[in-house]
């Protein structure tokens, strides 16, 4: 397979699918369950495969995409969030910002846990599953902790918030998403992330 300095021609072809489940995931019911203010994703799935087939730097690249998709919605564009267009109201840039790098780091993230995972591990189910579990896991952190710097001042924010310090806040806010998010997550990466090594459609990740 041809390479260049990132990526082979096998994972181009991953990181083209999975932005396309973004797409879809993003613009569609299909990925997106209400609950509340806020709403169960399944977009933190495509970036755990991307992390664990293309590394951290894959991982970003998905996460960067759920990112910019994330804050289209913000204006209308695909499912729209309710939250998204409070905060753009607030802030455009801050709301870019907190819609956007979350996602970001998230995929990266994912990425060296697995690598780091994988060196500890031969079988890639468990590695597959932590890193699935770690997307789900760092994409609430970093999108709640976020949330509360960037607007936590904020009249809706207070609101929202209703005299909660912001530990019980975020706990108490996300709560079922996102323990549905880490369930989904490391099932279906453990599973589509080890068919993808056992296939031998991806290379070994050097080890971090």
């Amino acid at each position: 397979m041809k390479t260049n300095k990132f990526f082979n021609t096998c994972q181009i072809v991953i990181l083209g699918l999975m932005t396309a489940l973004v797409l879809v995931f993003s613009f569609t019911p299909i990925g997106t369950i209400p609950i509340g203010p806020l709403s169960v994703t399944l977009n933190v799935i495509p970036i755990a495969i991307a992390a664990v087939a293309c590394g951290p730097v894959g991982g970003a690249v998905i996460g960067g995409v759920f990112g910019i998709f994330s804050f289209l919605q913000c204006i209308g564009v695909g499912i729209t969030s309710g939250m998204g267009a409070a905060l753009f109201d607030i802030s455009p840039a801050l709301a870019f910002i907190q819609r956007f790098i979350p996602r970001l780091l998230d995929g990266f993230i994912a990425g060296l846990i697995f690598k780091a995972a994988n060196s500890k591990t031969e079988n890639k189910a468990i590695s597959c599953g932590i890193a699935g579990f770690s997307s789900a896991f760092f994409n609430t952190l970093l999108f709640m902790s976020s949330l509360v710097v960037l607007f936590g001042n904020t009249e809706y924010m207070q609101k929202l918030m209703d005299g909660k310090n912001v530990f019980v806040f975020i706990v108490t806010f996300v709560g079922f998403n996102a323990l549905a998010e880490m369930a989904v997550c490391t099932l279906v990466t453990s599973a589509v992330g080890a068919a993808l090594y056992k296939a031998r459609l991806v290379p070994e990740l050097k080890a971090a």
